[in-house]
């Protein structure tokens, strides 16, 4: 069970959510009384983190905030409370884009194809978040999360979102059902105030069941040349957030925290990534590079931005990308540019 948990907690590490959404938390515990800074202490966040609504932000970290505000402002069901009072439009493109939908049923195709902007929870899950499902004689969206009682908040979050958005346009309910896999927490009467139906916990899936007629119900809070613009944007989104789930691109987020030290390797961060050392040589092999060539290229790529502009000196430089000395630097970057540092840092 513990090894099952580590690995759990090894993924989550490679996950993440928008900032846009995290600082939403961040500024709803803040509001009832948690101190900002002990916040992003222990989340481990700085407030440039979250300067830009696209940035993303690791998903432990997130959880890190959630957990941090639950216990500063003495409720466990602050996350339930956020996602019961603050739409999804006010924190997500993800939530414009829906409440620019025409029909729900278009406004849920727009979750199926956006969510990940909101929460990339694992890129390698084979398949789609939601899915629409016809059982019992009801027609019910699952969450295909896969380890959702690791982070159960994300589950009562969104699906508090997707009750109490509608809710304030519709003028019927829509959801009839909610059903989670996780055990009932103490703030269960809470969860029944906030969802107003039957609310089932320790269940065999997380799931909501719907209304018949609910895709033909008219939604389209914005104008129609808003949606247009909405998803162009996001689409240029999700193709950074495609970008980034290499392999390459996870060893670079972790190596440059570390790469001043000069002491990680090959095993240490394919570990932290939740690999042997061989599968993660395989890996990168298979996207056409080495570990080796990560390493120099992200030196040579964080050197040219350090010298560019007189950022820092030839001997500061050295020691920021990890190199023993001046010299030794100096070696390997006149040999990826054909100049000496000190020529870039002149220019």
């Amino acid at each position: 069970m513990r090894r099952n948990s580590q690995q759990g907690l090894k993924r989550m590490s490679a996950a993440t959510a928008s900032a846009g959404l995290v600082n939403g938390m961040l500024s709803f515990a803040c509001d009832r009384g948690a101190p900002r800074e002990a916040l992003l202490a222990r989340a481990g966040l700085s407030s440039a983190d979250l300067a830009d609504p696209d940035n993303r932000v690791p998903l432990e970290r997130y959880r890190n905030l959630l957990r941090a505000a639950q216990d500063l402002c003495a409720d466990p069901a602050l996350a339930l409370k956020w996602a019961e009072a603050v739409d999804m439009a006010e924190i997500s493109i993800v939530g414009l884009i829906m409440n620019a939908s025409s029909t729900m049923g278009e406004a849920f195709a727009q979750l199926q194809r956006y969510t990940r902007l909101a929460l990339e929870i694992d890129a390698a899950q084979p398949g789609p978040r939601f899915v629409l499902e016809q059982k019992d004689g009801g027609l019910w969206m699952v969450d295909m999360r896969e380890r959702p009682n690791d982070f159960p908040e994300i589950s009562e979050t969104t699906f508090a979102r997707l009750v109490c958005g509608p809710r304030r346009f519709l003028d019927q309910p829509h959801v009839l059902e909610v059903h989670f896999t996780h055990a009932e927490p103490t703030y269960a009467e809470e969860c029944r105030r906030v969802f107003q139906c039957p609310v089932v916990f320790s269940g065999g899936w997380n799931a909501m069941k719907l209304h018949p007629e609910i895709a033909s119900w008219p939604v389209r809070l914005q104008p129609g040349y808003v949606f247009g613009v909405l998803t162009q944007h996001a689409d240029r989104l999700l193709e950074d957030i495609s970008r980034s789930a290499t392999v390459k691109a996870q060893v670079e987020r972790r190596l440059a925290p570390v790469l001043h030290k000069g002491d990680f390797t090959a095993e240490t961060i394919a570990a932290d990534l939740g690999f042997s050392r061989q599968t993660l040589y395989r890996k990168l092999q298979d996207e056409g590079t080495s570990f080796g060539a990560v390493v120099e290229g992200l030196r040579k790529t964080l050197a040219l931005e350090y010298l560019r502009g007189g950022k820092t000196s030839v001997n500061e430089t050295a020691y920021l990308l990890g190199y023993a000395d001046p010299a030794s630097f100096s070696r390997a970057f006149k040999r990826w540019t054909g100049v000496s540092p000190r020529d870039v840092a002149a220019s």
